[in-house]
This record gives structure tokens, C-alpha cells and sequence, in this order.
């Protein structure tokens, strides 16, 4: 979960340690800006720890600050980061570098909460959220630091939540805004829930060290447990019921987050109130979302936040970069491929100098300008930037594909009196989401070849015959599936696929490595998990009945992508996803309360006939 790439690496998933990177050579920063630290107080009282980096030149700059829960460090004065900012091209064009360790984290007093909810009507100073903590620090740094008035506030993953937190209210002088791969509702698409479906594996590595006790001088937290294993799979199938992770020697605390978050499995107050994107109103600073297409943590939470400030705030500054790119991939010093994707350039380089360079110098600075579209995206499988002035696009026609009987995939609606296609679903034998097999969380499972997959009995496969003409999908994607079963509960995984005909070949991405065979690659484009029991609503779960048919609708993420001639598109529907998902008993249940016997086998089945047509709708570019 909520990984940063670079120096401050987000947590990796699955047993590993998070420590901010060794500084390599930090005398580049040592040389040209002044490090202090400073407990800045809130309007409650609470102080916060604030590090500065200041250009040693004595000239006015502005803010340019980064709020996180995953240390401001490296602490004490004499100790520097190697680098400053989210490029090393605005490290070198000189702002005040600013990191806050938000409240209650690291060497910041106060309780921290996971996404503290926002106070629309503060009524005392009493009412602080994260829009008033960084108005509180602001307001401190204009008359604290010889700054030109201007401030801007970036960050990746949590950071990326706390910038898009510091939008409601914002202090006047916060001018410059860019939540990247932001938290924005962690019920419904990032981190710890998708619809309704629990996120496993990344939960229990990433709490297991976030939400340890915390060393005297705040500077350290201990893990909750450690836990090795070389085969994540076999792990979690082994462990059995979530209930035991709820004792020792695991998250035996019952105020950690972890207990928090699974003491919540519908999406109550709890969630609701830590839903930031309806308090995306009224917006005043410029804007630039930026996410990634292969982001495995908070893809939704960058496309949401953007769609909520467009909706939400008539007139506002906000642009959209959506590119080929893992969570934080776009801060690493190049990216010119990914998985079996090759990009034919360095995407970094475009996305650093062309656009997040210009878009805090122009509204910081006044230097130069920024004339970005308002949306910038990249197209896989063409691998082109493409630029729109509205996402989706106005010719994005969502168009329905029906599954059919043999596995047929086509726009037209069968006309069959009676059609299914079904399997047994047993959480005694889930699908993996990957065929490597890993101790950790493999990032390139959004695009691995889903072959494995295809060949289940639990896996369901429709597919179009080969194009004759290429075919792009620019926006949202919805799953429609008429579905009947024998239990009372189930998942659906609904996958989007490019299939690569037989023969196909990429060259060498780089001299003296060998073409890569892609001839009859499944090469996964989208895919999403909906609990079958929300598909009525998310606070109000719902059984399903024996054998009744019942329609079960919900959106997977947008995507940018080309579907080029000669192959064909797949759909693959299966009900288990592990251990990215938990496992669903496929009976009623809460599933952190079930014990063993409650998980069973089912049959699921899928209708497509002329009542019943279970169908996706892709977004088809005219």
C-alpha cells in the first residue's frame, strides 16, 4: 500500500520494512540550502514538526511543502536529504523546501488518524482537520521564512491525500496544488477497499509497520510482528480466517488502525466521513492531479479527486496527467517501460521538465507558463501522449460488448431464450492474482499475461474475433452481469484484456537483450473486485437468494488504451482474486467474524440471453 517511490519509499507490500533511503550524497543540497527544524504550533495547541530547507542565497522564494506520515527526516540539523522536492530540476531552481510530519506521526504531537475527517463548519479551535493544519503551517511560514507569498503543496499516496485536504479553506497564499496518486475513499477504490471487497495482503503488510508503537523520540516505529514467507499464497491460505489477525502475536491492539479499518466493513460514518472528494468545493488554487494507469494502490483516487474538483467547482484551475506508470512511478529518474510495455521513450522526462517543473514555477514563480491541456494522457498500446479538454472525451461512446455462448464477445445482444456460462467458486482453492509466486506483492500483475487464469475452470472467458481495425478505450468501464448462485454471498473480478495474436513479437526494449515473444499474450488492460452483497447498496449489505437471478452492476477505473488490429479483446469474470482480495465465504457473513466451517463452495453462474444479458460497456473512441 501507499508506496513513495525514490528516497521515501512508500511501504513495499506484503513483510517489508519502510526506512527512508540512506542519503547516497548529500552535499549538492549540504551546499546550496540551510536545514532547521521548528515545532510549529496549531490553533489547538498541537505542535507539529516542521523541517526547512533554505537556499543559502538570500533571496525570496516560495513554499513548496510536503506533508507526510512517513517522517519528515532525516532529523537533527547537520542531517540532509540527498534530494529536495518532487524533481531534481526544482531542487536546483531553488524554492524552501518544507516537510511536515502530520499530527500525531513521528516526531508531531497529537493522535493521528487514518484520513481525519473534515470539518466543513469549523465552529472553535477546537475543530482542526488537515485543511486547518495546513493553513496553521502556512500562515507560520509567511512570517517565519523569507518567502515571495507564495505557496505550493505537493505529495504521492497519503502525502497526495493531504494535499488534496489542504483544498477546502484554502489559505490564500497556497496557490499551487498537486495531490499525486491521492487516498480519496478508502471503502469504495483505494487502499484498504475495493467495493466493498477487503485488500488482504496490502493491509497486512502495511499496517503490521505503519501502526507499531513509536520509539521515545518519535523518530522510529516498531513493527507490530514480523512475518516471512516466500509465497504469499500459500501464506494467507494457510492463516486461515481473518479473525486470528485480530489477536497476538498480530494486531492485537484494539486501537491500531487495522482494527479500525476491519471493525468497519460496510461503508458507515466511519468511511463517509474520511471520503474526501465531497469536500472538494469551491476550489481556488491551480490544480494538477497526476496518476498512473498501472498505480495498484490508489489509481481511483487520482481520477476521483479530479472528477470531484470538476463537478464540484465551477471555474476551477485543474488539470489531470494520467501516465504508463506503478504508484510514484513518475518520480523515478526515468521510466521508459513497464512489465512487457515498452514506451519508446523516457515518459519521466516529458512528465518532469514539460509539465510539473512548469506548473510550480509558473504559479509560484510567475516564470515562463503553463499551457497544459486540461487533460494529458498516455495510450497504451499505441503509446501515445494524447491530450483532451475533457475526460472522458466527448467522443468516448460507451458501447456494450455481450457475452455469449462459446465464449463470444460481440456488440450484438444475444437473442438466446436461455444462455449461461458458469463454475464452482471454493475459497479452499482461490485464483491467484498472479502467476508468480512472491512473498511480496507483484506490482505487474496489471499487466501480466492472464493465460494461468484462462485455463482455471473457475474462470470464465469471452472474446471478440480478431479486429479488423484498431479499436481505443479512453474512459470509464462498466460490468453488467445477470448472475444466480448457490450460496448467499460472491465476488466478481471482472478483467479487461488485450489478446496478441499468434506470432506477435516486440523488439529488444535495449541492445543485447532478445525480442519478447507476445503471440497469444493475455495481456491485462483493466480489472476490478465487487463484493456481490453491496450491489444494492454499500452500507446495507444484502443476501443473495438460491438460484434467483439478480443484477450485479459496478465501474471499474478508466483506461486509455489500444486494442491495435489483428487482436482481439477479452473479458475474464471469476469470483476469487488471492490474496489481493480476502476470500469470501460465499455465504452472508461478516467475513472478519467467520470461522472456517462458514466458508463453502458455489455455483456461480452467469446469464446472457435476450432477458438477462450480462455485458461490459467499453468507451470507445470515434
Amino acid at each position: 500500500m501507499r508506496k513513495q517511490l525514490l528516497a521515501l519509499l512508500f511501504l513495499l507490500p506484503f513483510f517489508t520494512n519502510a526506512q527512508n533511503a540512506p542519503a547516497v550524497d548529500t552535499s549538492w543540497v549540504r551546499n546550496n540550502y540551510t536545514k532547521t527544524e521548528h515545532a510549529v504550533a496549531m490553533r489547538d495547541g498541537v505542535k507539529l514538526y516542521t523541517v526547512i530547507y533554505t537556499p543559502k542565497d538570500g533571496q525570496a522564494y516560495p513554499v513548496l511543502m510536503q506533508r507526510t506520515p512517513y517522517s519528515a527526516g532525516p532529523y537533527g540539523e547537520n542531517n540532509y536529504r540527498r534530494r529536495l522536492g518532487p524533481n531534481t530540476s526544482l531542487m536546483r531552481d531553488k524554492y524552501i523546501f518544507v516537510y511536515q510530519d502530520a499530527r500525531g506521526r513521528y516526531k508531531s504531537e497529537g493522535n493521528f488518524r487514518e484520513m481525519t475527517p473534515a470539518i466543513a463548519n469549523k465552529k472553535s479551535a477546537k475543530d482542526v482537520d488537515e485543511s486547518s493544519d495546513t493553513y496553521d503551517t502556512i500562515e507560520w511560514l509567511l512570517k517565519n521564512t523569507k518567502t515571495n507569498g507564495n505557496v505550493g503543496i505537493y505529495g504521492i499516496s497519503f502525502p497526495g491525500y493531504y494535499s488534496s485536504a489542504a483544498l477546502p479553506d484554502a489559505h490564500p497564499a497556497l496557490k499551487a496544488v498537486s495531490p499525486q496518486a491521492p487516498m480519496s475513499d478508502e471503502f469504495i477504490g483505494d487502499d484498504c477497499y475495493h467495493n466493498g471487497a477487503f485488500f488482504l495482503m496490502d493491509n497486512f503488510g502495511f499496517y503490521s509497520g505503519f501502526d507499531g508503537p513509536k520509539s521515545a523520540n518519535g523518530e522510529n516505529y516498531e513493527r507490530f510482528f514480523r512475518a516471512g514467507s516466500a509465497d504469499a499464497y500459500q501464506y494467507f491460505l494457510d492463516f486461515g480466517p481473518l479473525k486470528k489477525a485480530n489477536a497476538s502475536p498480530f494486531f492485537s491492539d484494539p486501537n491500531s488502525v487495522w482494527r479500525q479499518v476491519v471493525a468497519h466493513p460496510v461503508y458507515d460514518e466511519f468511511w463517509q466521513s474520511r471520503n474526501i472528494k465531497q469536500h472538494l468545493k469551491n476550489v481556488k488554487p491551480a490544480v494538477l492531479v497526476v496518476g498512473g494507469w498501472f498505480d495498484a494502490e490508489d489509481l481511483y483516487g487520482a481520477l476521483k479527486t479530479y472528477s470531484a474538483i470538476e463537478k464540484q467547482s465551477p471555474g476551477n484551475n485543474a488539470r489531470l496527467v494520467m501516465g504508463p506508470w506503478t504508484h510514484g512511478g513518475w518520480a523515478s529518474p526515468s521510466w521508459k517501460s513497464f512489465a512487457n510495455y515498452q514506451f519508446g521513450a523516457d515518459v519521466n522526462k516529458y512528465y518532469q521538465d514539460e509539465i510539473e517543473t512548469k506548473f510550480f514555477d509558473f504559479y509560484l514563480k510567475d516564470k515562463g507558463s503553463f499551457n497544459q491541456a486540461e487533460v494529458t494522457v498516455f495510450e497504451t498500446g499505441s503509446n501515445q501522449w494524447k491530450n483532451y479538454d475533457i475526460w472522458p472525451p466527448k467522443n468516448s461512446i460507451p458501447t456494450a460488448y455481450y457475452f455469449g455462448d462459446k465464449g463470444k464477445l460481440s456488440a450484438t445482444k444475444p437473442d438466446a431464450v436461455k444462455s449461461v456460462s458458469e463454475y464452482v467458486s471454493d475459497p479452499a482453492k482461490p485464483v491467484p492474482y498472479t502467476n508468480v509466486i512472491l512473498g511480496r506483492r507483484n506490482n505487474e500483475y496489471m499487466a501480466e499475461d492472464q493465460r494461468f487464469a484462462a485455463q482455471r475452470p473457475d474462470v470464465l472467458v469471452f472474446q471478440t474475433d480478431s479486429l479488423t481495425s484498431d479499436v481505443t478505450l479512453t474512459g470509464e468501464i462498466a460490468a453488467n452481469l445477470f448472475v444466480s448462485m448457490s450460496g448467499t454471498d460472491a465476488d466478481f473480478i471482472v478483467k479487461v484484456i488485450d489478446v496478441w495474436p499468434a506470432g506477435a513479437v516486440l523488439p529488444a526494449a535495449e541492445q543485447g537483450q532478445r525480442p519478447v515473444q507476445m503471440g497469444g499474450y493475455q495481456q491485462m488492460v483493466r480489472a476490478e473486485v465487487f463484493r456481490g452483497k453491496f450491489r444494492n447498496s454499500f452500507s446495507k449489505p444484502e443476501p443473495f437468494t438460491k438460484d434467483k437471478i439478480e443484477k450485479v452492476s459496478f465501474k471499474l477505473n478508466e483506461v486509455a488504451h489500444t486494442f491495435k488490429k489483428g487482436h482481439k479483446m477479452m473479458i475474464q469474470v471469476q469470483s476469487s482474486w488471492f490474496p489481493l482480495v480476502d476470500r469470501n465465504p460465499q455465504k452472508f457473513i461478516n467475513i472478519f467474524e467467520a470461522n472456517e466451517q462458514d466458508f463453502q463452495k458455489s455455483k456461480i453462474v452467469i446469464h446472457h440471453d435476450a432477458k438477462n444479458s450480462s455485458n461490459v460497456v467499453l468507451p470507445v473512441l470515434k
